[in-house]
């Protein structure tokens, strides 16, 4: 058996604000529905990726906004993550180098923190 992981919620405080960030960083916006006026769930997926993001109201999310700081992603190169960001006007860290691979990190506009990791070569 398979076990997938496919959703993590990330806490925000301004839905459309966080959605405006993630699309211009190049997230795809997958779902935007806002079920009453408590309940409103956004998913969006990074380019290639086959795991989402999901934030919203109503979700009965306990993290506070800006306290989600485990989420790493692999890409295949830490040099143009880092260009891609900053051209998307993100705040984004350099690159740093370590034996077990390229690191670059960026937060959300909640301060969300985000790690991309480019693996090292074989």
């Amino acid at each position: 058996m398979e076990w997938k992981i496919e959703l993590i919620f990330v806490p925000v405080t301004d839905v459309d604000r966080a959605k405006k960030f993630y699309e211009r960083i190049g997230f795809h916006p997958d779902h935007d529905h806002q079920m009453t006026d408590e309940l409103r769930f956004v998913q969006m997926t990074p380019p290639g990726s086959a795991c989402s993001i999901a934030f919203g109201t109503g979700l009965g999310m306990t993290l506070e906004p800006g306290r989600q700081d485990t989420i790493q992603v692999v890409v295949s190169d830490a040099d143009a993550a880092l260009a891609q960001l900053r051209e998307a006007g993100a705040e984004a860290e350099g690159v740093d180098e370590q034996q077990w691979g390229r690191f670059v990190t960026f937060a959300d506009p909640d301060g969300n923190r985000w790690t991309l990791q480019q693996l090292p070569s074989s």
